[in-house]
């Protein structure tokens, strides 16, 4: 197998599209290509598979899996790391991995907002659906696993997803557009909260 090598576009372009400073930056790329030195503020630790400067989405489910191991974090890891890969190339290059750092650690309400919605939207058809909605958030609950519940019902993320999609499908038509998701989401704090849930898992 052919390891491909990526250098990163230029540290001030990078500077100019983030909430990162240059230093900052410095340190994550560092983090990004060798695992072991991220700081602690960086909740992902890219390991020593990745000199190259890009990650697939093997690697990015063996990552997830060293931080929840009373859970199954792979479905939600796929989830993510789909978000993540916005060019849909199979990979994820240190600009996509810092883009979403930055939104997801120092974006507005609505630039997180509009990162979940992306990351709900499987499908990337440009609304949400009760499936997938499902999908995402029982992945949540497998790895989170014995710490989320002491006893899941299989129906419990239905059950969630049932009052969440009710309060967000403003007109009833079955599917979440990104107008209703952000309108829910800011009108309503138990959404808030609970979209929090998926934050600290970031």
């Amino acid at each position: 197998m052919t390891m491909v090598c990526h250098r990163p576009e230029g540290l001030e372009q990078l500077e100019a599209q983030t909430n990162f400073t240059k230093r900052e930056l410095q340190v994550l790329y560092r983090g990004f290509k060798n695992g072991p030195h991220t700081p602690p503020c960086v909740s992902l630790s890219f390991p020593q598979e990745c000199p190259s400067g890009v990650v697939n989405e093997e690697t990015f489910k063996q990552i997830y899996a060293q931080f929840f191991p009373h859970g199954d974090a792979s479905t939600y890891a796929h989830y993510l790391f789909n978000a993540f890969d916005t060019t849909q190339t199979g990979s994820v290059k240190f600009e996509d991995f810092v883009t979403a750092l930055s939104i997801l650690l120092r974006g507005t309400v609505h630039e997180k907002l509009r990162w979940t919605f992306n990351l709900y939207d499987i499908n990337k058809d440009g609304y949400i659906n009760k499936e997938e909605m499902i999908d995402i958030v029982k992945a949540i609950y497998d790895m989170m696993g014995k710490y989320t519940y002491p006893v899941l019902r299989e129906d419990t993320p239905r059950q969630h997803v049932d009052v969440f999609f009710q309060k967000m499908d403003k007109n009833k038509d079955g599917i979440v557009t990104l107008d209703e998701f952000l309108e829910s989401c800011q009108e309503d704090d138990n959404i808030m909260r609970s979209l929090q849930l998926f934050q600290n898992v970031m």
